[in-house]
């Protein structure tokens, strides 16, 4: 069921709004339901980790990584 709901905002940024959302073929409303169910979408995944960068965390628990001896392997790489 779709309720109302009314914002006050800019002059201008409302003209921005509309505009975009022609742009996109969309209502405004449409564009700020769709913004706010990825807020929602994103507080959720909070935390979690693309899966190649998941794959990748822990690969270097135990060695003896640290960020000067990253800086010092690329001066000796590049100079």
């Amino acid at each position: 069921m779709n309720s109302k709901l009314t914002l006050r905002m800019d002059e201008g940024l409302i003209a921005l709004a509309k505009a975009e959302a022609a742009q996109r073929g969309k209502s405004v409303s449409q564009m700020i339901g769709e913004f706010i169910d990825v807020l929602g979408h994103a507080e959720k995944s909070k935390g979690k980790l693309p899966p190649v960068t998941s794959s990748l965390r822990g690969v270097l628990k135990g060695s003896d990584v640290s960020e000067e001896s990253h800086k010092k392997h690329l001066r000796e790489k590049y100079g």
